[in-house]
């Protein structure tokens, strides 16, 4: 069984793509990848993922230059998602921060615990 064969996609054809900083371990986003995404990403060594907004593929820091090279893929028990060990260059969030994961419960509000990066 191929690596893309051995995914399984949810009924929209996507499966949900974790990216972590290979180094520190922090996750830095959560986005889509289509069939075509993961071999681009297979292929490449740079994550590529699929925009349900604007229905296509893309590179990560195809316009911002904040690109993430892949260093490992990992594939959960169940097959339906995928962990990619990367390094970030520049920040992951399009927010300008190093994570999109900023945001944190705290006496029941959201607080920022992330400044943009300058």
């Amino acid at each position: 069984m191929s690596l893309i064969d051995s995914i399984t996609f949810n009924e929209a054809g996507l499966v949900p793509a974790i990216a972590q900083d290979a180094a520190t371990g922090r996750v830095l986003m959560m986005a889509w990848m289509n069939e075509e995404a993961a071999l681009q990403t297979l292929e490449s060594g740079y994550a590529h993922y699929y925009s349900r907004s604007r229905k296509k593929q893309w590179q990560k820091g195809e316009s911002s230059g904040h690109v993430q090279k892949v260093v490992a893929i990992y594939l959960d028990c169940d097959g339906d998602t995928l962990l990619l060990k990367i390094e970030q260059t520049g920040p992951a969030c399009h927010t300008n921060r190093e994570s999109c994961f900023f945001q944190q419960q705290k006496d029941g509000v959201w607080v920022s615990i992330e400044e943009p990066m300058k």
